[in-house]
């Protein structure tokens, strides 16, 4: 784990969603690059925005609790920029001092200062996250699989290699902002005066304008194709789990860089075994005389068969353990073990002879005691 979230936000591991969003709040107030003079503040703003993104998100939480990243130990849990979600709009008239109000992090910026952070700097936008959902079973999962998926997704335009403009053509430097991309104007809020930075309404931030636009892409400098793309996942994963496959995404506007794609994993019900975390648990139903007198009997793993000796006497309900029989655990070289309930059935159709033999057993037992 490179980032301990709790530390950063200043709560403690089992606080409640409601700590967590005034802790951010009260924070971020703080520390924001626009209000704070002190020296690294934008940086502090962005580590308190990557904590939130995730302790903010009960999923992302849970994987972050259990695996040391809110993607389940893939790229982290940071990458998520500006702009998550969690709050609920913000409302001049209401305002007491603090955030209350504030909705995502992209209304703070475009409520003080005129634009998202995204829009502020002078980087192409990047393009859209795609995701997919993909089901295995428990037995891929125990053992890792890879899976081939096609997608749709926006690639760069080969005619005009991603400019949006006609061959033999080149973009123009926009005469509105200078090739900024991005214009100025003063503004006074109730925090103060601030200078507030939009992107360019004639070039929509691109800094260019194009007059002749490419005949495939109409001037976006990206078209759609499908693709193929091979996905491995790895072994112990477990249900409600995402992948994030870097760069296969759509690409970003006139150069602007690949979003990934999300593949989100569904483990499916399986017909014997029932899982919690690393561990399996199996219900295997013996007959008294096995109970009674002993037994060795053939037990499935995720493996493959295995013997289990049931000894002499054997209660109902009893629990036995085979260690390390069961799924293995995310990126680690340990794996769960595998508990198997056995359950003793009491036979309700009884012969004459079966009958008898019982009452004998009955008596010579009442004689022992």
């Amino acid at each position: 784990m490179s980032k301990d979230y709790y530390n950063i936000l200043g709560v403690a591991k089992n606080a409640s969603a409601d700590e967590i969003k005034k802790a951010f709040r009260r924070l971020a107030r703080q520390h924001h690059p626009d209000v704070s003079k002190q020296p690294g503040a934008e940086e502090k703003f962005k580590e308190l925005n990557e904590a939130y993104q995730v302790l903010g998100d009960d999923r992302k939480r849970a994987n972050y609790d259990q695996f040391g990243s809110a993607e389940g130990g893939f790229g982290g849990a940071g990458g998520q920029g500006y702009g998550g979600g969690g709050f609920e709009g913000f409302d001049f008239g209401s305002f007491q001092g603090d955030f209350t109000n504030f909705g995502n992090l992209s209304d703070i910026f475009e409520t003080f200062f005129g634009g998202s952070r995204s829009q502020r700097g002078y980087e192409a936008e990047r393009g859209n996250d795609l995701s997919i959902e993909l089901s295995i079973s428990l037995e891929e999962a125990a053992h890792g699989t890879e899976r081939e998926v096609e997608i749709s997704h926006l690639v760069k335009c080969a005619k005009c290699n991603g400019s949006g403009a006609k061959a033999g053509t080149t973009p123009k430097k926009c005469s509105t902002c200078g090739g900024a991309g991005q214009v100025r104007r003063a503004q006074r809020t109730i925090l103060g005066s601030f200078t507030q930075v939009m992107p360019c309404p004639d070039c929509k931030g691109a800094g260019q304008t194009i007059s002749n636009p490419c005949d495939e892409c109409r001037g976006a400098g990206r078209t759609r194709q499908r693709a193929k793309i091979k996905i491995a996942i790895p072994a112990g994963i477990d249900n409600g789990y995402k992948l994030r496959i870097e760069g296969k995404g759509d690409v970003g506007p006139r150069g602007g860089s690949s979003g990934n794609l999300y593949a989100f994993i569904n483990v499916k019900r399986h017909p014997v075994f029932r899982r919690d975390g690393a561990d399996l648990y199996y219900k295997y139903t013996a007959g008294i005389t096995q109970a009674a007198l002993g037994d060795e009997i053939q037990i499935p793993t995720i493996d493959g068969e295995v013997t289990l000796k049931i000894p002499k006497g054997t209660q109902p309900s009893t629990t036995f353990r085979l260690r390390e029989k069961g799924m293995p655990h995310l990126h680690r070289r340990e794996r769960g073990d595998l508990y198997v309930l056995v359950e003793v059935k009491t036979p309700t159709h009884l012969n004459q002879k079966q009958e008898e033999l019982l009452k004998e057993f009955a008596k010579s037992r009442d004689k022992e005691y």
